[in-house]
Order: structure tokens, then C-alpha cells, then sequence
């Protein structure tokens, strides 16, 4: 077994030398990885992103478009075979179609291939010709991302903090209740073990509707074709000690570890390990509406997700040696056009707070971090409305749920964020002194002219943040 997985990475060790060497001196690569949690636009955001650097109209941000050094984009066939191909004429049809609406959400890894035909800049533009660059988006999803950290967990830990986490919840009632019927010395009953990981995984959906975001492992709520195997049948028990043979606590404790070898390593390995730009999708807004405790759940998620990356800069010779290091970070607040403009900096500003921790360790390691607000495509118009004496701020858009055109003031974000994040950590149960809106819109019918991809806030920023200097 030790000679086998020596000869794997070995074997991988090789591929990463020439995977590197080809990207060095003929065509460089650039994965950027793009995850989030539930809801937080991952696959809106491909598929604007997408269609602006193909019709580039509206992103004027882009240092290379403004300078007219991009001669061509277009979609080629992904380099890595086993993986699925990331849908985006379908999500696209879906966004900008005569019937617009949003698209299925990301439930597996998923990959698509930009390449650009782009004159370099600087001292070699009157030197070399046009290259070729290649874009890879890795779409993953972020749930999948926080099982990153069960790989330093023993059954035990991650039992006694997951059962201490949800003790005190509405949503994991029926799976306490049925877990006090059960005994983790008594022998190993299959069907006890099945009903366990069920009422587990209810409590995990019914959780991550309510706004938690610490749902883990991910994979219950993402099972694919997972769904009903031994490796998603176990659930965390009150144990102390060591397991004996055939009992319900050592099936459990053993599936647990197959889950992180079978399902979390090889995902780090194939997927996660090779990327180099990341875009992290954060639906503060929602985390927001919900309440302090979601926030407060939101952060923690954040630090564990962000914990997983290895940033640093990846000079030529660390890359080869040691394998590639994320260099550029963006954490990015969606759905900024739920708010009027005047309040994109507010919220700029939360997401920079909730990510602090987590950009000062990428910083230190010689990782570049930003944080912005965002909107991958524009559901919405701005305008003001008076309301006893006053202007209100608001946006209109077509709602998700009846299709009527309204106007929503979702409530004015605070100037200081420790003004949400304070009550977020102290426990708070709710707001005391304000009452955030939130409201959900669909796409608007669209209509654009040649060479223009779908409106967007701030999409082309976050483009030059993220490949810029590669263009």
C-alpha cells in the first residue's frame, strides 16, 4: 500500500513537471477555481463571466480590453477528460433566453476552457506576436471545500464538536431525539446505521435552509452518485474511548475515515491542489437577512474554507517542486444589485471584515487578497423614492416569486461593520436596532447589442483582479 501511493505521486509528481514546464515555455495556463456556499451565484457568475470576455463590451475594467490587446476569445474543449463540462451555453440560454431565469445550481465539479489570442504588454509588444493564454474555470462546490478540514479530525473530535454545535438547534431535533435510542457500544445493526445518516442528513438540509453554513460533510448535501453508499451511511455519536470490533461507534468511526480517504483526498488531490487564482462567492446579503447567528456561521465557515488554501506566489522552481500555491484571492459580496450603489461600499466594506483573518494569513504567505461587491449579472434598476420626507435608495426588478415588478429599500447597512459583527459573536438572537430587507429577483429580459455580454456590476474588476496580469 505505501509502495502504491509513493508510485501515485510519483507518477503525479511527473505529471506536474510537465504540465509546468509546457505552461513556462509554450502556452501558460491559468486555473482559477470558483466556489461559494449554496446560493452564493457560482454558476451565474461563470456563465456572465464567460459571455463578457467573449463579447467584451461591458468590461472596460479589463487593463488588456482597454488597450485593445485582446485580438480573440473562444471556447475550447477542457484539457482533463474525466471531468464534466461546465454547461454554459444551457445556464446562458437560461440567463438571457425569452424566458430568463436562474440556473441550476452547482452540484458537482464542473470545468470549462477560455483561451485568448492576446498581444503581450510592456517592453515585448513590439517584440513578439500575439500568444495564446488559457483560462480553466473549476467549478466546485464550496460545501465540498469545507470537508477540507475533516482531513485533521478524528471520528471522535469531529463527533463531540459537531454533536456540541447542533445540540441546541430546532433543525437537528428529530436527529438528537433518534440518536438518544441508540447505543454506540451495541453491536452494528445496518438499518440503525441507515436511519442515523438520514435523520443526519435531514438535519444538514433543514440546517443550511435556515441559513447555517457549518454542513458538513458536504457531500450529504451533494451526494451524486454517492447517494445511499456506505462511505454517506454514518453520522456522529457521543463516544468516548476507543471503538471495539462490531460495534455501531467502530462501523461508523471506519466509514468516517473512508469518507476522508475515498471522497475528500482524492478531490484535493485532482481538483483543489491545482489551482492558482480562486474567487470565493459570499451571499452576505442573504447571511444578513437571516440574522446575527447566521453571520457568525458565515464567518466561521469562511475561516474554514479559507484555511484549506495554500497562498503564496508560485515562482517556477516551488511551483515545479512543491505544486502550486493559490497567488490571487477574491472574496466577493453577490447579488450587489439588491442594494442601490450608494451602498455597494458598505457592503464592500462587511466582506472585507468577515474575511480579515482569513486575508491577512494568505498576505502573509505572499498571496494578493481583495474583497469587492458584486453583481455577475444586473436583475435590476436603481431610483429613488420619497418616503415620509425622505429619498429612499431603492432598486426594482421583476420578483422571483410572481413575476410582478416591484420596488424594494432593503434597510440601510451600517458604516462600521463591527456594528453587525459585534452582535454576531456575542450570540445575539437577533438585529436590535434595525431590520434588514431581502428580497429575490429574477433576471431581466435582456436585450443587447453586438459585442455586448449581459449587464453586471463590477464583473470586469474582479477580472483584472484575477487574470489581469496574466493578459
Amino acid at each position: 500500500m505505501v509502495i502504491s501511493a509513493l508510485a501515485d505521486n510519483l507518477a503525479r509528481g511527473v505529471e506536474t513537471i510537465g504540465d509546468t514546464v509546457s505552461e513556462a515555455l509554450f502556452e501558460p495556463v491559468i486555473r482559477l477555481g470558483v466556489t461559494g456556499l449554496a446560493r452564493s451565484g457560482k454558476t451565474v457568475f461563470i456563465s456572465s463571466l464567460v459571455a463578457n470576455l467573449l463579447d467584451r463590451g461591458r468590461m472596460t475594467g479589463l487593463v488588456a480590453q482597454q488597450e485593445g490587446r485582446i485580438n480573440a476569445a473562444y471556447l475550447q474543449p477542457q484539457p482533463d477528460d474525466t471531468v464534466p463540462r461546465f454547461d454554459y451555453e444551457a445556464h446562458l440560454s437560461a440567463l438571457t433566453g425569452p424566458s430568463p431565469h436562474w440556473p441550476e445550481s452547482t452540484r458537482a465539479v464542473s470545468e470549462l476552457r477560455l483561451s485568448f489570442k492576446a498581444r503581450p504588454a510592456g517592453l515585448l509588444a513590439g517584440l513578439q506576436g500575439p500568444r495564446t493564454i488559457h483560462l480553466d474555470i473549476v467549478d466546485y462546490p464550496g460545501e465540498w471545500l469545507l470537508d477540507l478540514a475533516l482531513l485533521d479530525k478524528s471520528y471522535a473530535e469531529w463527533s463531540t464538536e459537531t454533536l456540541a454545535r447542533i445540540k441546541t438547534r430546532p433543525e437537528a431535533a428529530g436527529f438528537l431525539t433518534q440518536l438518544e435510542q441508540v447505543d454506540p457500544a451495541g453491536a452494528h445493526e445496518e438499518p440503525v446505521a441507515q436511519g442515523l445518516a438520514a435523520a443526519f442528513s435531514d438535519y444538514l438540509n433543514a440546517a443550511r435552509e435556515a441559513g447555517f453554513y457549518d454542513c458538513t460533510p458536504g457531500r450529504f448535501l451533494l451526494p451524486g452518485d454517492l447517494a445511499g453508499s456506505p462511505v454517506l451511511t454514518f453520522a456522529p455519536l457521543p463516544v468516548d474511548g476507543a471503538a471495539r470490533r462490531r460495534t455501531l461507534h467502530r462501523e461508523l468511526e471506519r466509514r468516517f475515515e473512508a469518507y476522508k480517504a475515498q471522497v475528500v483526498k482524492p478531490f484535493f488531490r485532482d481538483h483543489f491542489s491545482r489551482i492558482d487564482r480562486q474567487v470565493v462567492l459570499v451571499d452576505a446579503l442573504g447571511a444578513i437577512h437571516k440574522g446575527p447567528q447566521a453571520v457568525e456561521d458565515m464567518r466561521r465557515a469562511m475561516a474554514d474554507i479559507l484555511s484549506a488554501f495554500r497562498p503564496g506566489k508560485n515562482a517556477w522552481l516551488t511551483q515545479l517542486l512543491l505544486g502550486k500555491r493559490v497567488e490571487r484571492i477574491l472574496f466577493a459580496a453577490t447579488k450587489a444589485d439588491h442594494l442601490h450603489h450608494l451602498q455597494h461600499p458598505r457592503l464592500t466594506a462587511i466582506m472585507e471584515a468577515l474575511t480579515r483573518d482569513a486575508q491577512d494569513r494568505a498576505k502573509f504567505a505572499g498571496a494578493e487578497t481583495a474583497a469587492l461587491s458584486l453583481a455577475s449579472l444586473r436583475a435590476t434598476t436603481e431610483e429613488m423614492r420619497a418616503h415620509n420626507g425622505t429619498e429612499l435608495p431603492c432598486v426594482r426588478g421583476r420578483l422571483a416569486e410572481t413575476g410582478k415588478q416591484a420596488a424594494f429599500y432593503p434597510g440601510a447597512l451600517p458604516e462600521d461593520p463591527a456594528h453587525l459583527l459585534a452582535p454576531a459573536r456575542d450570540g445575539a438572537q437577533s438585529w436590535l436596532d434595525a431590520d434588514y430587507g431581502f428580497m429575490s429577483f429574477a433576471p431581466a429580459a435582456l436585450s443587447l447589442r453586438p459585442g455586448d455580454g449581459p449587464p453586471h456590476i463590477r464583473l470586469d474588476r474582479a477580472a483584472q483582479f484575477l487574470i489581469g496580469d496574466r493578459l
